[in-house]
C-alpha cells in the first residue's frame, strides 16, 4: 500500500511561487508514473502535469505550460511541483498520484482513473 503525502501549499499573490512537494512511502516510488491533478471549489479534478518514472518525460496541462514544472528524486521518494507565475485561477486543492496498476494503462495519464493512489491534498491560494 502506498501513502501520499503533499506540503508547500500557502497563500501567495498573483506572480509569485510555490513549490510542492509529495512523499511517497510504503511502496516503489522509484517505478511509479505520478501526476499532479487540481480541484477548485465548485468544479470537477483536473490534470495538471505527469511525470514518468524515472522523471524523462513530462506533459503538463496547456493551462500552466510554462508556468509550471515537475521533478522527481526518486532516492528520496519524493515528487515536486514547481509553480511560478501563478494567478487567481490557480486557486485549488492539489493532489498528487500514483499510478503502479500497469492495468490501467489503458487511461491516458491525463484521466484521474490512470492513477490508483491519491495523496491527501495541500491547499493553494492565489490573490489578486
Amino acid at each position: 500500500q502506498v501513502q501520499l503525502v503533499e506540503s508547500g501549499g500557502g497563500f501567495v499573490q498573483a506572480g509569485g511561487s510555490l513549490r510542492l512537494s509529495c512523499v511517497a512511502s510504503g511502496g516503489t516510488f522509484g517505478s511509479a508514473a505520478m501526476g499532479w491533478f487540481r480541484q477548485a471549489p465548485g468544479k470537477a479534478r483536473e490534470f495538471v502535469g505527469y511525470s514518468s518514472w524515472s522523471g524523462g518525460a513530462t506533459y503538463y496541462a496547456d493551462s500552466v505550460k510554462g508556468r509550471f514544472t515537475i521533478s522527481r528524486d526518486n532516492a528520496k521518494n519524493t515528487l515536486y511541483l514547481e509553480m511560478n507565475s501563478l494567478k487567481p485561477e490557480d486557486t485549488a486543492g492539489y493532489y498528487c498520484a500514483a499510478n503502479l496498476d500497469r492495468a490501467r494503462w489503458r487511461y491516458q495519464y491525463t484521466d484521474e482513473r490512470r492513477y490508483d493512489y491519491w495523496g491527501q491534498g495541500t491547499q493553494v491560494t492565489v490573490s489578486s
